[in-house]
């Protein structure tokens, strides 16, 4: 499946320099050791801006959920309709959710609650990003 490319913006260039090297990476306020997703310029809980660093992940997690999508507005993903979106929890944090097409899984053949690790696929212009498949 073709993706449509991520261009990052400041924020979010180290979580997607992480992807371009291998690494789950969230963002992480020290002040209250809270991680959050998507990165935001201050901590979502403690409002602090000065304690915000990179931490990475281990790149394991669960299915929460799942949906198929049937009609897909975004043109690049059209041609491999339908396809899964699957609702990812990292193990390191619950709270953390990430979503993922789920490669190498049949179409509503999602298996909720199994484990998954991290993988890193190419966009279409050229940037990586976090995908997730059922750990065997």
């Amino acid at each position: 499946m073709v993706k449509q490319g991520v261009v990052p913006d400041e924020l979010t260039k180290p979580h997607f320099d992480a992807a371009n090297e291998g690494r789950l990476e969230m963002q992480n306020c020290s002040a209250c050791n809270r991680l959050q997703n998507p990165p935001m310029p201050t901590c979502s809980q403690c409002k602090s801006a000065n304690n915000l660093e990179w931490k990475v992940m281990s790149g394991k997690g669960k299915i929460y959920n799942y949906g198929v999508v049937y009609d897909c507005p975004v043109r690049l993903l059209q041609e491999d309709q339908p396809f899964n979106l699957v609702v990812i929890t990292l193990d390191d944090d619950p709270g953390i959710q990430m979503y993922s097409h789920l490669p190498g899984t049949p179409v509503d053949d999602v298996p909720v609650g199994a484990a998954v690790e991290v993988i890193f696929e190419e966009t279409a212009n050229g940037q990586k990003v976090p995908e997730w498949r059922v750990v065997a």
